[in-house]
C-alpha cells in the first residue's frame, strides 16, 4: 500500500459541505490558531477506518509522504499509522525484544522529525500519548549507552519540545504525559504542567489543566499539593480544568485562591 494509493481513497470520500463545518471548529481562519490548515471534510471515525484497513500492508517509509500533505485528514491518517505500527511493537511479549525496541525508536524519530505536521489539536492530542508518551514507560536505545530506559536522554527530548517555541510541539510535549499518568509515573506531568504554566495560548491552559485532572486521577493528593504550590499563579481556564473532578465544594476553595 503506497502514500498515493491512501491518499486517494482518502479524498474518494471528500465531503464539502462537512469541510466548512471542520474549517470552522478547527479554526482556520487568517489569525486562529490553525490558519491554512485544510481540509477534505473527513470525520475521525471515516479516517479511522481506512487506518484499519490499510495500515498493516503500509510500510513505514510510506509515512512520510502522508505527514507532508496539505490536506488534515492525510496527515492524520499518517499519525494514526505510526500509532498502529507503535502498539504493535509496544506489547508486553515485545517489550524488550531488540527488534521491536529497534522498530519502536524508528517510529519515535520519524514521529519527532515531524512534529511541526501534527499542526492542530487533534492531531497532537490522538498520537502524542500512544507514541511519544507510551514510549516514555519503554526501553529505548536512543541515548547512548546500549538498551536501556534513558530517562535523562527522555527528558532532552520533552525539553526539546517544550522550549521549541512551536505551540504544537508544545502541546506535544504536555500531553504526552497522559500516558504516564495513567501508568504512575506522574512525574512527567508535573514536570512539563510547570514548564507550561504561564504560557500565552488558552490551547495550553486546556492541556496544562487537563493533564493536571488526569495525574489526579491517578492520584488526587500529588495534584492537590501541585495545586498547593501553583494555584494562585494558574490561568483560570487551567485551573477549572485541573480540578474538574473534584467535588463542587473543593473546586470553590480552590478558585478562590
Amino acid at each position: 500500500m503506497t502514500a498515493f494509493e491512501i491518499i486517494q481513497r482518502i479524498e474518494a470520500q471528500r465531503n464539502d459541505s462537512q469541510r466548512q463545518v471542520l474549517m470552522r471548529f478547527f479554526k482556520t481562519g487568517k489569525g486562529d490558531y490553525g490558519e491554512g490548515d485544510e481540509f477534505l471534510g473527513l470525520k475521525v471515525p471515516q479516517t479511522r477506518a481506512i487506518v484499519k484497513v490499510v495500515a498493516a500492508d503500509t510500510p513505514l517509509t510510506e509515512v512520510p509522504e502522508l505527514l507532508q500533505s496539505r490536506w488534515h485528514e492525510v496527515r492524520l491518517c499518517g499519525l494514526l499509522i505510526l500509532v498502529d505500527k507503535f502498539e504493535k511493537v509496544a506489547t508486553k511479549r515485545l517489550i524488550n525484544a531488540p527488534q521491536a525496541i529497534h522498530t519502536r525508536d524508528e517510529i519515535v524519530q520519524m514521529y519527532l522529525r515531524y512534529a511541526d505536521r501534527a499542526n492542530n489539536w487533534d492531531l497532537v492530542d490522538l498520537s502524542a500519548p500512544k507514541i511519544i508518551g507510551h514510549w516514555l514507560l519503554l526501553p529505548t536505545a536512543l541515548g547512548g549507552g546500549g538498551i536501556g530506559f534513558h530517562a535523562g536522554y527522555k527528558r532532552q527530548v520533552l525539553d526539546g519540545l517544550a522550549a521549541s517555541g512551536c505551540l504544537w510541539k508544545q502541546r506535544i510535549s504536555m500531553v504526552c504525559t497522559w500516558k504516564t499518568s495513567q501508568q504512575g509515573e506522574l512525574s512527567w506531568c508535573w514536570r512539563y504542567a510547570e514548564k507550561h504554566l504561564h504560557h500565552p495560548h488558552d490551547l495550553m491552559h486546556k492541556a496544562v489543566g487537563w493533564m493536571l485532572r488526569e495525574m489526579g486521577k491517578r492520584n488526587i493528593n500529588i495534584l492537590r499539593q501541585f495545586l498547593d504550590i501553583h494555584a494562585h499563579e494558574m490561568p483560570r481556564i487551567a485551573l477549572r480544568y485541573a480540578i474538574e473532578k473534584m467535588s463542587e465544594s473543593e473546586r470553590k476553595e480552590w478558585m478562590k485562591r
